[in-house]
């Protein structure tokens, strides 16, 4: 598992922030792979074997492997068995939930003798403030993703509310800034919301950023790379459909690593003109 120099370093080495999505459905996965034993597995992995030097993070979300039941976990242990090693690898799970429970959540995801897997970092909400989170934060070395400014369209029914001296979004990072470092914490902006990276920036200047919504869902990586790179780059990107999808055919692997390829450029490029590499 990847500590925050660590990631740098794979970003500086890779010149890509990209992060996979494995929001793996198998309703869309090649017809052919039906008949293999373990379908999502396999799309999984050819996915990952095509992608893994152009990515620095993978992100299965949990709720397409829930929603099959044991089949689904099965598939989800396995996929995590194979994720690369030096690629930090997150567990979209959006948990919020405080006491034993978030205990438990903590235990599926992070504690391998227990479950299986053992995810590098989680996606918490936090509504219910610091007790969803410290589950989570008392397993050394791991990473929790805290739900910040996100880009659906009812967000502003919360996030956008005045709160304090601003928005409330600004006083979640803010308080929960007070929780763990920025070795430990890292934020969800999603990638359509444009200059509110600069405000993000003012509370979080250090913190990596984990950007949802480049690529299927229209968000710009320019306009993300603008108002949201630091010095470190301080961003992973993820783009889920637009890769995982770009195909339905014998060539989907393939035409999965042209379009993160195509991604990796217009990173690189952004890298550069940064002078983060």
């Amino acid at each position: 598992m990847p500590n925050r120099q660590e990631l740098i370093d794979q970003i500086k080495q890779k010149r890509s922030f990209l992060c996979v999505g494995l929001d793996t459905d198998i309703q869309k996965v090649p017809q052919f792979l039906l008949d293999t034993e373990d379908p999502v597995f396999e799309f999984n992995r050819r996915i990952i074997d095509a992608t893994r030097d152009l990515c620095v993070s993978y992100k299965p979300n949990s709720a397409f492997y829930e929603s099959m039941g044991v089949k689904g976990l099965q598939s989800l242990v396995k996929t995590w068995e194979y994720l690369p090693e030096d690629s930090l690898n997150i567990i979209d799970a959006k948990r919020g939930d405080i006491g034993n429970t978030s205990d438990m959540y903590a235990k599926a995801f992070f504690d391998t003798a227990a479950s299986g897997m053992g995810f590098d970092a989680i996606t918490v909400a936090p509504y219910m403030g610091y007790d969803s989170v410290t589950s989570y934060l008392k397993y050394p070395d791991k990473w929790v993703v805290l739900l910040g400014l996100t880009s659906n369209e009812s967000s502003r029914d919360f996030q956008l509310l005045p709160c304090g001296d601003g928005l409330l979004f600004e006083e979640v990072i803010k308080k929960a800034n007070t929780w763990a470092g920025n070795d430990r914490l890292m934020y969800v902006v999603g990638a359509t919301r444009g200059e509110a990276f600069l405000t993000i920036r003012k509370h979080a200047p250090d913190h990596f950023l984990l950007v949802p919504g480049v690529g299927a869902q229209g968000g710009s990586l320019a306009e993300v790379c603008r108002y949201g790179m630091n010095k470190d780059c301080g961003l992973i990107v993820n783009a889920s459909r637009s890769v995982i999808y770009a195909s339905n055919g014998h060539d989907f692997a393939d035409a999965a690593r042209a379009e993160a390829l195509k991604i990796q450029h217009e990173m690189e490029e952004e890298l550069e003109k940064a002078g983060v590499i």
